[in-house]
């Protein structure tokens, strides 16, 4: 009797150690495994070289900004990387693909410039002529404007519509289309190299370059943006955007039905200019230049229809151009103009810039 008592207890014990055993086992089997987290991948910093012998920074290698690693990224939302040959800082910087109306160089809406001495002014032109932007002994800008008169109104209201550069013995042009209602998804731009129309595809970084390399177009979009670069002398940003009706009724432009009045925002970079630079916006990058738009009014008009009207859009014939590639230029009297890189903050009438 005593030996099974002493057994039947035995296996209770064992029974019971097992089952402790099995509970653990499980229990250990259940636990959250601690797994960290990968580390995040650095984005290759693309490596930049000034090829200008004009510039301070002929040659020399510079590493794009970690926030902006590349020169042109995947995403057109992102900043691109930019390297400033012409800057005494010789740093390469983050900046949008697209202009900007507030910066430098900008030559948006009804329209308002922003000169290279920082001045925001108004050039209002008239509807369907053409004025120079910008004439020096090697570049040409003009540009086209459109516009609309309500009944009343004493002038036109008027935007871009068109520009028109020469430089050396070639000519490009770049307008945006009419268009009666607006899709952002239907591009509106039209090109033109030396008189043969262009055709570039359709979608981000899409590009165009000339037999020559002198003249560079490229997509900055899937549609209705680009960056043309002519090597050494000018990069323009390009978009073309409708006149929005908010905007209409905003400043009363009573805007028909009929027409969406697309037009240009633009904004231009320019290297290596003379100090005999004309245009109306030209002039504000010369040295003695001295803008009578007097920052904080409300609304400064800048004159000189008469001095900067050209005959075409590709015309040379104003009053005051200076466009002349045959010419031998001084290389002493280049600017080098840095206006492209100052720093503007603020908005509206407000901008206020310092290098």
């Amino acid at each position: 009797m005593k030996m099974l008592v002493f057994k039947t207890l035995f296996v209770v014990l064992f029974l019971h150690a097992l089952l402790a055993s099995m509970v653990t086992e499980a229990a250990s089997g259940n636990k959250v495994k601690r797994v960290k987290p990968p580390k995040p991948v650095k984005p290759v910093q693309e490596l930049l070289t000034c090829t200008s012998r004009k510039s301070k920074c002929f040659k020399k290698r510079i590493k794009c900004p970690v926030e902006c690693p590349k020169v042109k990224p995947k995403n057109p939302k992102d900043k691109a990387c930019f390297l400033d040959c012409y800057s005494p800082k010789c740093e390469a910087v983050c900046k949008s693909r697209k202009p900007n109306c507030n910066g430098p160089g900008a030559a948006c809406y009804d329209p308002r410039f922003i000169g290279g001495d920082g001045i925001v002014f108004y050039f209002h032109g008239k509807s369907g002529e053409h004025f120079t932007l910008l004439s020096d002994s090697n570049l040409q800008i003009n540009a086209r404007f459109i516009g609309h008169r309500p009944q009343g109104r004493s002038r036109d209201y008027t935007w871009i519509q068109a520009l028109g550069l020469k430089f050396d013995h070639h000519n490009f042009t770049l307008e945006a289309t009419r268009t009666e209602k607006w899709d952002d998804n239907v591009d509106h731009l039209k090109l033109s190299h030396d008189g043969t129309e262009l055709f570039i595809p359709e979608g981000h970084s899409s590009e165009w370059n000339s037999p020559e390399g002198d003249i560079q177009v490229e997509r900055t979009s899937t549609t209705n943006s680009m960056t043309v670069t002519i090597p050494d002398l000018a990069e323009i940003s390009v978009n073309v955007i409708p006149v929005s009706e908010e905007d209409s009724n905003i400043h009363n432009y009573q805007i028909p039905a009929n027409d969406s009045f697309a037009h240009l925002e633009v904004q231009f970079r320019f290297f290596g200019l003379s100090s005999n630079v004309e245009g109306i916006l030209g002039r504000t990058y010369r040295p003695d230049f001295e803008n009578p738009a007097k920052p904080g009014v409300a609304m400064p008009v800048i004159g000189g229809d008469d001095k900067y009207k050209t005959s075409s859009l590709l015309a040379t014939d104003c009053a005051l151009c200076v466009f002349s590639p045959d010419s031998i230029k001084d290389e002493h009297d280049s600017l080098m103009t840095e206006y492209g890189m100052l720093d503007c903050k603020g908005g509206g009438n407000g901008i206020t810039c310092k290098k």
